[in-house]
């Protein structure tokens, strides 16, 4: 989602490590019609990465080929873009949109469509179910200004579960995350808090747009405007008790996507914002 922003500067995180932003190769420039881009996701086989926009926007999502081209669009009939904000897919490739943005924490339709990888040919394709949900922690909408906790712009299926992380809107924002788990079921449920974790105390810096995890399981990498916090070395999905370290990407720009490539290399998409982004890049963990 739109916000606006400040003049990047250093921070600390549990740990940090320094890449140039020489390591942020940009790939292309995004289709000029894309122009909220708000979460992405990669098929290996196709070589095709699936984006989609946020509030404000069609009820479709786009398949870009390696050079970013335009591909295919897609219309999804039966679900309606409140405010989309991340995609992601499960093992067998069926895609899911994230319709979670709560910008000001007073929704109660919150919800996940399954997109089927049989309609993915389709020019107007059809959500298999919904996955609609609540936080139990949650009870008033909106509630105080100092407990907005409950916004979500970056979530990833692992294990027929899905994994969502909360993008803290509180005042007196002190990089407070929550990490919550649903299952990947229709029907309507109450998604478990499972986490909590700190990035920064600076928004701008350290607000966390999208989410998503390698492969092999290995690694969960979060994304912010100017850096990614990397998870690793966790047991099974207490991914916040493994080693949490901070990656400085020394480029900023309003960064709403991320995923993994390969189980080493992340793309990342970004709006164009101040005649700034509108790219995709590729980013390799050392």
């Amino acid at each position: 989602m739109k916000n606006s922003f400040l003049l990047p500067f250093s921070i600390v995180l549990l740990a940090c490590q320094q890449q140039s932003d020489a390591d942020l190769k940009t790939l292309f420039s995004l289709p000029k019609k894309l122009k909220e881009v708000s979460g992405i996701t990669y098929f290996p086989k196709t070589n095709l990465i699936y984006t989609l926009e946020d509030s404000g926007n069609a009820n479709e999502i786009y398949a870009l080929n390696a050079d970013g081209k335009l591909n295919k669009t897609i219309t999804i009939s039966n679900a309606t873009n409140v405010d989309w904000e991340d995609i992601t897919k499960d093992q067998a490739g069926n895609i899911y949109i994230g319709d979670f943005g709560n910008n000001d924490n007073e929704r109660r339709d919150l919800c996940i469509y399954k997109v089927s990888k049989n309609e993915l040919n389709k020019e107007n394709a059809v959500s298999e179910y919904k996955v609609s949900f609540s936080y139990p922690e949650q009870t008033a909408f909106p509630p105080k200004k100092k407990e907005l906790f409950y916004d979500v712009e970056g979530f990833f299926e692992h294990g027929n579960y899905f994994y969502l992380f909360t993008k803290n809107r509180s005042k007196g924002f002190d990089g407070t995350a929550f990490i919550y788990k649903i299952l990947n079921a229709p029907g309507v449920q109450k998604a478990t808090k499972i986490g909590t974790f700190k990035t920064c105390d600076t928004y701008n810096h350290c607000v966390l747009t999208s989410a998503t995890i390698s492969p092999d399981g290995k690694k969960v990498v979060l994304l912010s405007h100017d850096k990614i916090v990397l998870f690793q070395g966790y047991k099974g999905d207490s991914f916040h008790k493994g080693s949490q370290t901070e990656i400085k990407l020394n480029h900023f720009s309003q960064k709403e996507a991320i995923v993994f490539k390969d189980n080493k290399t992340l793309l990342i998409a970004d709006e164009k914002t101040n005649k700034i982004g509108g790219k995709v890049y590729e980013f390799k963990l050392k």
